[in-house]
């Protein structure tokens, strides 16, 4: 294989993207220090292209900045754009935008008889081409997950292309949210990161507080609580900087706490908090089932946008049933990272498939 040095270098987003992808299938958790390379690898490399390109002499110099100006203001800007909205999470918007700072031009790579990649569009912005790759792979996943539960037997349909039913034991190591509430089915139910919130908060797990739903319910049992972690599954973590990657939430992940359990839907067994006589004293006196308002009171931000009566929802469902249905989110880091591979070896698949329909 043969190719110029800034593309030999920017083959590093592969094992970084696959790294990160591996992650956020396991824990939807992805270390913001994990972009600072590529990020810092990408200007490096602007700055050493663009030097060539200096004189503008010939097109190709004004094409390159054209392209470079298109994956910095457009493609970068749209990838925040869709975290803000809440289309993806925190991880997923930073993994695009370093590779609209790293991969803004088409590479070339050389190898006997044929170059990859094979489809370049005409735009030539690759940073683009590895969105739109996205965005195709992305759009399978409800189909995917059709599939898989007709093959189960759970034929229900919209709900069998939206969600997926696991054992309540299964939670402990779940993403996504409640598709169940007590009015009935819902994609807005309980983010399970938030449910494991809560539970650490009060040092139970699930199967305790299933155990005796009518005790738990009573905001008077809140004794002693206990740092609520982020609600990660891996909790024990050594990077206090993590995003959550889960579509959908559009929020950042807290601190992980160290020494945490990582076992999933139970106490972290961390550190008890000092008690100022207040949150959980007061949530006894007040009309509060299962201390749900006192919980969100005592925590910094929003539990991924949980409201008490959300909260009280998804508990009260959970205490009556053995399997529940949930809605997993995409784990956005996978098809951003098969997009880009994708895109280095095939290139644009719209592109691609328009040309085959002679569209282009």
């Amino acid at each position: 294989m043969f190719a110029s040095v800034p593309d030999l270098l920017r083959l590093a987003v592969l094992p970084v993207l696959g790294w990160a992808a591996w992650r956020d299938i396991e824990t939807r958790r992805v270390s913001t220090r994990t972009w600072y390379p590529l990020v810092g690898l990408g200007l490096l490399l602007l700055a050493w292209e663009s030097v060539g390109h200096l004189s503008l002499a010939t097109s190709a110099d004004v094409l390159f900045f054209v392209r470079v100006a298109i994956s910095l203001f457009l493609v970068a800007p749209i990838a925040y754009g869709f975290w803000w909205i809440g289309g993806f999470g925190g991880a997923d918007a930073k993994a695009l935008i370093a590779i609209a700072i790293l991969l803004p031009t088409f590479p070339t790579y050389y190898f006997m008889g044929f170059t990859l990649p094979e489809v370049v569009t005409t735009l030539g912005v690759f940073s683009m081409t590895i969105l739109t790759n996205t965005v195709v792979l992305a759009a399978g996943y409800p189909l995917a997950l059709g599939v898989r539960n007709v093959l189960d037997g759970d034929v229900r349909f919209p709900v069998s292309f939206l969600g997926t039913r696991v054992g309540v034991a299964d939670l402990a190591t779940a993403h996504g949210r409640l598709y169940e509430t007590p009015e009935g089915f819902s994609r807005n139910g309980l983010d399970i990161d938030a449910l494991r919130m809560y539970l650490r908060w009060r040092g139970l797990s699930l199967d305790e507080l299933r155990s005796d739903p009518d005790r738990f319910r009573d905001p008077g049992s809140v004794g002693e609580t206990y740092d609520p972690t982020d609600g990660a599954v891996d909790v024990g973590g050594d990077d206090a900087s993590v995003d959550s990657a889960e579509q959908g939430d559009g929020e950042s992940g807290g601190s992980a706490s160290p020494g945490g359990d990582a076992a999933g839907v139970e106490s972290d067994g961390g550190v008890a908090r000092e008690s100022d006589g207040g949150s959980a004293d007061s949530a006894a006196d007040a009309d509060d089932p299962w201390a749900a308002e006192a919980f969100l009171d005592s925590i910094e931000g929003s539990a991924y946008g949980t409201s008490p009566e959300k909260l009280r929802g998804g508990l009260d469902v959970l205490a009556e049933r053995e399997e529940i249905w949930i809605s997993p989110g995409i784990p956005f880091l996978v098809p951003i990272f098969v997009g880009t591979l994708a895109a280095f070896t095939y290139g644009d698949v719209v592109f691609g498939a328009l040309e085959a329909l002679s569209v282009l």
